[in-house]
């Protein structure tokens, strides 16, 4: 992956956001976070329109981190607009949630998601949590069109 490629976070609680940008800081992370606060911005903001019509729409970010409970538009309708659309459809999606309910884990997953992970609630898991996902994503994983 391109190390100056974004990591794309839809997350609505400003704890979660400010615990994942440490943690991404702790975990040695040189990829920039952005952030995103709603469903709907986060479709602007990939599909470059609204807000961000001044973005190149063909910059996308290395991986989203996707909450489910979000304003506007929930976890699941911004998943199923990201796989709807050719130029998202391979994008990876990792859900990043509170919830360990087994039909919010098959939902997304039914829906495309690559991953779903539950937040853990201790920082040092979170941290952990975040250095992994880092190092899979965004070192180890091979992407379509990224040789």
């Amino acid at each position: 992956m391109n190390g100056n490629r974004d990591i794309l976070l839809i997350e609505d609680n400003p704890d979660d956001v400010e615990l994942t940008r440490i943690a991404f800081a702790e975990a040695g992370s040189a990829h920039r976070l952005t952030v995103v606060g709603d469903g709907a911005e986060a479709l602007d903001y990939l599909f470059a329109r609204g807000a961000h019509a001044g973005r190149a729409a063909t910059d996308l970010p290395a991986v989203v981190l996707l909450d489910l409970n979000l304003p506007k538009l929930n976890g699941r309708e911004v998943l199923q607009a990201i796989r709807s659309d050719p130029a998202t459809r391979s994008l990876p999606v990792v859900v990043l949630t509170t919830s360990a309910e087994p039909f919010d884990v098959d939902a997304v997953y039914e829906l495309g998601a690559n991953s779903y992970i539950q937040k853990p609630v201790e920082f040092e898991r979170f941290v952990d949590a975040v250095r992994q996902i880092g190092l899979y994503w965004l070192t180890l994983n091979q992407a379509p069109g990224n040789p």
